[in-house]
């Protein structure tokens, strides 16, 4: 079963982070990547720029309206997120457990419909 895992951190503590802290936080999602590829569950997944640069959509009565930024004000914004493939929730939760965000933030993990094609 396919399953997305959803990163939510505080993003204002990447504004207050070392140069080395943060090439060392990357090497650790480089390092998650590599081992989540290797062992063939690794769908895809990418990181998203800060919430600053997000635009929300919604249309009520036929009109679009569009406002800057996330769709609520929340401490842990969106950052990214993973697919993987897991035999099943204990499996996924373990994977999930292993992303450098789940000791400073928290990983949704939430199985993928299949939608007919």
């Amino acid at each position: 079963m396919r399953y997305l895992l959803t990163i939510y951190t505080d993003e204002s503590r990447y504004a207050t982070m070392t140069p080395e802290d943060s090439a060392r936080l990357m090497a650790d999602y480089g390092a998650f990547g590599q081992e989540a590829q290797e062992a063939g569950v690794l769908l895809g997944g990418e990181g998203l720029q800060p919430t600053a640069t997000a635009t929300t959509v919604r249309v009520r009565d036929g009109e679009a309206m569009f406002t800057d930024g996330p769709f609520a004000e929340t401490r842990e914004q969106l950052g990214g997120f993973y697919i993987i493939e897991a035999k099943d929730l204990d499996e996924a939760v373990g994977i999930a457990a292993r992303l450098p965000a789940a000791k400073t933030g928290s990983v949704e993990v939430r199985p993928i419909m299949k939608m007919p094609m």
